[in-house]
């Protein structure tokens, strides 16, 4: 399918990879949120992706961030794709606010099988499946590998945050849910429960995450609640999670969802993204994810248009790198130097091309070893990239008697081999293949027949 994945650039750090969020950092005082079309449920992320879910998720996040602004602050500074947005730093609190206005989902399991406390919050008895609460309730939990029921005096003493933080966090979540929920029905949907998440800035309380979301919320039908409380179904994540209920085996979660209930998830987080904002989700269907992922952060600046990464053998290798890299740097891509020895430590090359072959961007490896040169081959077979060998000879007889090693590569091992460093990086450079830099390379080849032919004009002279 065409999905966003796990994000990979090398031009980049990613800080964190959530469930569902990668987290890359940007520089000190910002950060990129990439948000997948993975999908979790029940603290596991499932071996699938679902179609537009990231898109969505992000664009209604963002929807509500410019909605709530007068509630409270929030890190979103500008969305760059449709899946990905810039965002302040912030000290992330590590309570997850959950505010529930009915009795449903792991609260109604846990209160059917005799549960009448939930984070420090009692519930009588009688209460009914999908019923309304008199007012909402929260039941916070802890951000952990686990989430963590908590009660609002143990979020203190444990030093989650202090009282007057917490007790801040609790009006403005109050305040954000009933704005969400009248919204909301005034579109016809209600917004059952959800959760918020808090950060700091310079001691302020902003929001940080997702709000009202499918993923993060749950929304019924009005009108499908008010024919029948008990069969309204969700339209969100709970489609998800009741499917993964039903279809246990052994009283274990099945990891891979079957491709209709793929599709109707999918179809299910455009619908509520549609009544949320109102219009359609605005993206290309047709055009592949990682083309316009790539395609929005290059017009953006974030990142550059390629790059080359050398990979030497030894340390001693280093000064030979540096002259490919000072050839590579007149051309504005990004560059990066590692070593790794294909013979001493060579387990370490399918962990570290990981990375490299599932980049956004185009690339390519120029590999740096002479005698005995099993580092090329090694990374040819591991690498969806162009491989070229660059040998550190030391001279004419180291050449002639190690050339081999770096000409003849076992089967299915594409690596070139170039020995001149200036061509090596010129190889790697050619190979991207992207527009600005053929246009660069057609301009020197044309100085280049331009100084050849005014060369024999000044011959013609003589």
């Amino acid at each position: 399918m065409n999905c966003l994945g796990n994000f990979y650039t090398p031009q980049l750090e990613v800080i964190h990879r959530g469930k569902v969020r990668d987290s890359v950092r940007i520089d000190d005082e910002t950060r990129m949120i990439v948000i997948s079309d993975r999908i979790s449920s029940f603290d596991n992320v499932l071996n699938n992706f679902v179609p537009f879910k990231g898109a969505v998720l992000n664009g209604i996040t963002n929807f509500w961030f410019e909605k709530t602004r007068e509630i409270v602050a929030n890190h979103f500074i500008k969305m760059v794709d449709p899946s990905i947005s810039l965002v302040k730093e912030a000290e992330p609190i590590r309570v997850e606010m959950i505010v529930r206005g009915y009795l449903t989902g792991s609260m109604w399991r846990g209160y059917k099988n005799g549960k009448r406390e939930f984070s420090g919050v009692k519930v009588g008895d009688g209460l009914q499946q999908n019923g309304k609460f008199e007012n909402p309730i929260l039941t916070p939990t802890t951000k952990e590998d686990s989430d963590r029921e908590i009660s609002p005096a143990d979020i203190v003493t444990e030093g989650w945050t202090t009282k007057e933080i917490y007790e801040k966090m609790t009006e403005i979540s109050l305040q954000l849910f009933d704005y969400g929920s009248k919204f909301l029905a005034e579109r016809g949907t209600i917004l059952v429960d959800t959760k918020y998440e808090f950060g700091l800035i310079d001691n302020e309380i902003i929001l940080i995450d997702e709000i009202h979301t499918p993923d993060s919320s749950r929304f019924w039908s009005a009108e499908d609640y008010a024919k029948n409380p008990l069969k309204v179904d969700s339209i969100d994540k709970e489609f998800v999670r009741q499917w993964l209920l039903e279809n246990r085996e052994n009283n274990e979660f099945k990891s891979v969802l079957p491709i209709e209930i793929i599709e109707e998830t999918s179809r299910r987080y455009l619908h509520i993204y549609k009544s949320i904002t109102g219009n359609d989700l605005a993206v290309d269907k047709l055009e592949n994810v990682n083309a316009r992922v790539y395609r929005n952060l290059l017009n953006n600046d974030i990142i550059k248009d390629g790059y080359v990464v050398i990979i030497m053998g030894s340390p001693v290798d280093l000064e030979h790198c540096q002259k490919i890299r000072n050839v590579l740097g007149k051309y504005g891509i990004y560059t990066e130097m590692r070593v790794t020895s294909a013979h001493k430590n060579g387990e370490r090359i399918p962990g570290i091309v990981e990375v490299y072959n599932n980049s956004i961007e185009p690339g390519a490896v120029i590999a740096v070893a002479g005698r005995s040169n099993g580092l090329g081959g090694a990374l040819a077979a591991n690498l969806a990239l162009p491989v070229f060998n660059c040998p550190p000879f030391k001279d004419k007889v180291d050449m002639m008697v190690n050339i081999n090693s770096s000409l003849i590569m076992p089967s299915k091992t594409p690596a070139a081999s170039v020995i001149d460093v200036s061509s090596a990086a010129l190889c790697a450079l050619r190979s991207l293949n992207t527009p600005r830099l053929k246009e660069i390379f057609r301009n020197e080849i044309a100085e280049v027949k331009t100084g050849l032919i005014e060369a024999d004009k000044e011959m013609k002279k003589l």
